[in-house]
């Protein structure tokens, strides 16, 4: 049993050898693993307005100071500060009891003027009579004559007493020069006004329509003249002078606080010269602010973008697509080897979640839009085509 036993575990120790030699034999392989896949998409073609972006500031159309112009003690306010107002609305009054009592003054000089005159004319219908018969003499006649002349020229100045005391007292009315928001009231009840100065009683601001001030540098100034002068030749000689008179260029303003430019409005002011300290022109757009309550306030900062024309066959690309860093803005490419390709690209304007690219790619090029963090240039991918759509 011993013998038969040994013999078994020779052949046991045997096998082992020979399986560990065959295993040396065998060399190990590396399994290179598969590509990564990411999402490509050709860019979007289609015609796309240009415009050119500027940041600007809200003014109103007009701010009208209301002041005292006749002196007395303020007696009421008939408004209610911040609140909208109209044209001739009531604001105050100041005491009218003295301009009442000079225009009834005025006024009684003038029925006395009129009386004198009526007698002066009267003595002279009765001195035509008897010059005729010769019973006064031409000096007397004369004499009457002028009389009657001169209670003609006392109703001129009586009649203008009485409109200067209606004037005056008028200003004891105090009215709304235009319409518009009204501030506080800057003077308070029972106190002197107007003597001796015009006394600011408040102000009122014009809110409809508002004014979009902003600056236009110099390249794209240049741009848009030779975009007018274009303009002018297809209008003809006759029309040139319309179109500078009459820009009728549409303007779109947002504000801080709002996505895109909701509020339209036209550029209805270009300044005459350029500003050499800054390089750059003013210009002023206005906006109808028909909302209630009005959303643009003068002081607001804003956003306003200018079309300057259209892109017939601009190329759109997702904005996530869109990488940087310190060469610039770059996209990821596919080229026909499935390898990736970094390419500088110069951007336009953002159009509903994608960008257009003026610069850097073609029509038939592959971006990748998905798995950048799976792309280095000159590594191979695996490619997986996506659709793209612009708004």
């Amino acid at each position: 049993m011993s013998l038969l036993h040994n013999h078994r575990s020779v052949q046991f120790i045997l096998i082992l050898c020979f399986l560990w030699l065959t295993a040396c034999d065998q060399k190990n392989e590396y399994i290179a693993p598969p590509p990564p896949e990411v999402t490509v998409s050709q860019p979007v073609q289609q015609s796309v307005t240009e415009y050119i972006e500027f940041t600007g500031t809200t003014q109103s159309v007009g701010v009208a100071e209301v002041r005292a112009q006749a002196s007395g003690i303020l007696k009421s306010m008939h408004f209610e500060p911040g609140l909208n107002v109209k044209q001739g609305d009531l604001l105050f009054i100041i005491e009218p009891e003295l301009y009442q009592a000079k225009l009834a003054a005025a006024q009684a000089e003038l029925v006395s003027a009129k009386a004198q005159l009526k007698r002066a004319q009267a003595e002279l219908n009765r001195a035509d009579e008897l010059i005729k018969k010769s019973f006064i003499s031409k000096t007397e006649y004369l004499q009457l004559k002028t009389e009657r002349d001169v209670a003609q020229a006392t109703i001129g100045l009586k009649s203008a007493a009485v409109q200067s005391a209606k004037i005056q007292l008028s200003y004891t009315r105090v009215t709304a020069p235009i319409s518009g928001r009204i501030s506080r009231n800057a003077v308070d009840i029972g106190n002197l006004v107007g003597e001796g100065e015009a006394t600011l009683l408040t102000t009122v601001t014009q809110y409809q329509p508002m004014y979009a001030y902003f600056h236009l540098n110099e390249r794209d100034l240049l741009r848009l003249m030779k975009l007018s002068g274009e303009k002018a030749q297809q209008l003809g000689h006759n029309q040139e002078k319309e179109l500078y008179q009459n820009l009728n260029i549409p303007l779109f303003l947002g504000l801080a606080d709002e996505e895109g430019y909701p509020h339209e409005g036209e550029l209805d002011f270009v300044e005459s010269e350029l500003n050499t300290s800054t390089g750059t022109i003013e210009l002023r757009g206005v906006f109808t602010n028909s909302e209630q309550p009005e959303r643009l306030i003068p002081g607001l900062f804003s956003r306003l973008r200018l079309p300057v024309g259209k892109m017939p066959n601009a190329l759109l690309i997702n904005e996530r697509a869109i990488g940087s860093d310190q060469s610039g803005h770059y996209l990821l490419v596919v080229n026909q080897e499935n390898k990736v390709e970094k390419r500088l690209v110069t951007l336009g304007q953002r159009l509903n979640g994608m960008t257009v690219i003026s610069k850097g790619i073609k029509a038939d090029d592959k971006v990748i839009i998905n798995g950048l963090q799976k792309a280095r240039p000159g590594s191979v991918v695996n490619p997986q085509t996506a659709s793209a759509t612009a708004g």
